[in-house]
């Protein structure tokens, strides 16, 4: 599967996000090295602690199948629009969390693939977005 298949992905998942408080909806979509895409979108909690994000969503529907090797994620997200629907305008990197969750089952070569409204693609290692990841 190429970027452009995981990005696209990607956008379809944000049209899954439970978003009622912050508006903001994000979709991923998670490339394990036998070729399968997990695909994940942020799905929020009034309490906001229980909410999760898309990116840990997807790594934790393939661990829970027993994937546990990957090759790429693309994460995208954008604020509502008047439609109910993400505006993907700018580019949308995961968060710390994230990171190190993705650290957790990734090599730090590892790729991000992150995509704006442009149609635009910036790769990125997992080495590069956590350079000092916590390990044990």
């Amino acid at each position: 599967m190429n970027y452009d298949e995981l990005v696209k992905t990607a956008i379809e998942m944000t049209n899954m996000s439970y978003v009622p408080y912050s508006h903001f909806h994000v979709g991923a979509a998670l490339l394990d090295k036998k070729g399968k895409v997990w695909t994940g979108c942020n799905i929020e909690n009034a309490a906001y602690g229980p909410s999760n994000c898309a990116e840990r969503t997807a790594v934790f529907k393939a661990v829970s199948e027993g994937a546990r090797e990957f090759e790429a994620i693309a994460v995208v997200g954008g604020p509502e629009g008047a439609d109910g629907k993400a505006e993907i305008k700018d580019f949308c990197p995961p968060c710390g969390v994230c990171r190190q969750v993705l650290s957790e089952f990734c090599d730090r070569d590892f790729k991000i693939i992150l995509a704006n409204g442009k149609g635009e693609q910036k790769v990125f290692t997992l080495g590069e977005l956590l350079p000092e990841s916590f390990s044990l």
